[in-house]
């Protein structure tokens, strides 16, 4: 019920309506359940763009323990090794659930779920929709069991910018219409618990294969409360997206390299062989550097499926396909123009087993949460499982455990001002300044640049904008990757090139540490000399 610029959501507040947000609502049913979608439900969400599937050791001969140990291995050193195991263990469960749901997964001809493999992956165990639209069937289903739901409302066209704190703990959140520059009267939405589900942080880089809502606002309000943040400086880009103006970047699923499409330059040399034993199949990080490297050689990068797929392309996935088409390249004929894209972050809000923050009453998950199961470089395929099971895990617990007095009304609004949009002239600068200094390959130099030039966006901004939870999210990244001397998975320093066994460790960050780190960057490229970013509005 509303009174005033209050509504009350009543006990329990999801914040994102991707695949965790909606799963973990419908977990909790019949408890009643208020979800904030900035987008219509189904729209804006990466999960529904997701074209490889989920990994689940369901094949014969396949074991959760090695499904762990591909991921722990793809990881490089810093996944929870107890969080990766439970996960792959509760991986069968979860995959019943969608069915239940109505989720239809492709089957083989004697009618059990086919599978397929990705990268890194000992095993075939993905499970797809159509080739490459798993995300979006998984999506079609929620959406369609929230909606007939009695007990989950639905607040969409509202996006949350600022947690609500009440003694410690959080009590709702502050939200402002979705498209609105400014949010001059704020709308506080209380809780008895709320849940971040907010999405990526794609669209903090120049080029990306996010939806547009993926700002890393959730992780932001967050650290901006206190919590503590992990693994933020750990990045994954997407090998092949298609090299186009589009934004965000069409996504050429990995399943391509799996059915046996490999990489090429324009010389038709297959470079990948010389990089890696598993050519196009090694982790994802190792096979962005190398079409990285490519395309600044001048030699460019491809996709050819012509000899794996050829005219069973359209068929075989259908997505790509109508997607390559309309940008007139026809896959089966011609190779596809490639590059790396932001495309997942293993970082995020610290959580625990049962996907609880720092912070008392607030959980996290989906990728807006970092469980510690991804490491430094997420294995195919896991990100929509580990969203399921935390989703079922954190209704487990908020039944268990959110205790029954309301949230109360002594909560003082942020100050919000018309300094500067979420999206603008400062959001454009900052993405293009992540994409050139902290992007797939980094330096101390780069990232000492890139954090003065994001305070000093900051500042330009003002303290009551919409964009500073876009700039925290930056700092923590950039930061986090500054103190980090080392390469280890997703995270790649030209100028310590080498992983070092004294960072074999996650990382774990406040706003204030960040902010720390920042200022010291700022100050040591002072002292260098390094030519700033004109900043306009």
């Amino acid at each position: 019920m509303a009174q005033g610029n209050i509504v009350d959501a009543g006990d329990v507040l999801i914040v994102g309506a991707g695949l965790a947000g909606l799963f973990t609502a419908l977990k909790l049913a019949p408890r009643p359940v208020t979800v904030l979608a900035g987008a219509p439900i189904g729209d804006g969400a990466s999960s529904t763009w997701a074209q490889g599937g989920i990994a689940a050791a369901i094949e014969p001969g396949d074991t959760p323990e090695s499904h762990a140990a591909d991921t722990i291995a793809a990881g490089a050193g810093t996944v929870d090794e107890e969080a990766a195991l439970s996960i792959a263990r509760e991986a069968a469960i979860r995959i019943e659930d969608l069915l239940r749901l109505g989720v239809p997964f492709d089957r083989d001809i004697e009618g059990k779920l086919a599978v397929g493999r990705e990268a890194a992956h000992s095993h075939r165990r993905i499970v797809h929709v159509k080739g490459d639209q798993a995300g979006k069937a998984i999506m079609q289903a929620l959406v369609a069991a929230v909606r007939a739901c009695p007990s989950i409302r639905v607040m969409e066209g509202l996006s949350a910018y600022e947690l609500a704190i009440e003694n410690g703990r959080a009590a709702g959140v502050f939200a402002r219409p979705s498209h609105a520059a400014t949010a001059p009267q704020p709308l506080l939405i209380k809780a008895r618990a709320v849940v971040l589900a907010s999405g990526g942080v794609g669209q903090l880089f120049a080029v990306t294969t996010n939806p547009r809502e993926a700002r890393g606002e959730g992780v932001a309000m967050a650290a901006r409360a206190g919590a503590v943040i992990a693994d933020p400086e750990f990045v994954q880009f997407h090998p092949t997206a298609i090299a186009s103006t589009r934004d965000p970047a069409p996504l050429v699923t990995e399943a391509l390299r799996g059915e046996g499409a490999v990489l090429i330059n324009k010389t038709g040399q297959r470079f990948m062989l010389a990089i890696h034993e598993d050519a196009e199949l090694a982790p994802r990080d190792i096979v962005a550097r190398a079409i990285h490297r490519e395309i600044a050689a001048g030699r460019g990068a491809f996709l050819d499926a012509r000899a794996a797929l050829g005219t069973r392309f359209a068929e075989a996935f259908p997505t790509v396909y109508e997607t390559c088409r309309s940008l007139g390249i026809d896959p089966a004929r011609t190779a596809i123009p490639v590059a790396p894209a932001a495309h997942y972050h293993m970082g995020g809000i610290l959580v625990d087993a049962r996907g609880r923050s720092t912070i008392e009453g607030l959980w996290a998950c989906g990728e807006a949460a970092s469980t510690g199961m991804h490491g430094a470089n997420r294995l195919a395929s896991n990100s929509l499982l580990e969203a399921i099971v935390f989703g079922a895990r954190i209704a487990a617990d908020i039944d268990g455990s959110v205790p029954g007095a309301r949230a109360g009304r002594d909560i003082a609004p942020p100050i919000i001002g018309a300094c500067a949009a979420a999206e603008g002239p400062f959001a454009q600068q900052l993405r293009q300044i992540m994409s050139a200094h902290v992007g797939v390959e980094r330096d101390g130099a780069g990232l000492a640049l890139a954090l003065t030039e994001i305070q000093r966006l900051e500042r330009a901004a003002g303290t009551a904008s919409l964009f500073g939870n876009i700039a925290t999210t930056a700092k923590l990244i950039a930061a986090a990757a500054f103190a980090r001397e080392e390469s280890r998975g997703g995270h790649y320093r030209t100028d310590f090139a080498e992983p070092r066994a004294a960072w074999r460790h996650r990382s774990f960050l406040t706003l204030k540490e960040a902010s720390r780190i920042a200022e010291a960057a700022a100050e040591e490229c002072a002292r260098s000399g390094a030519e700033e970013v004109q900043v306009t509005a």
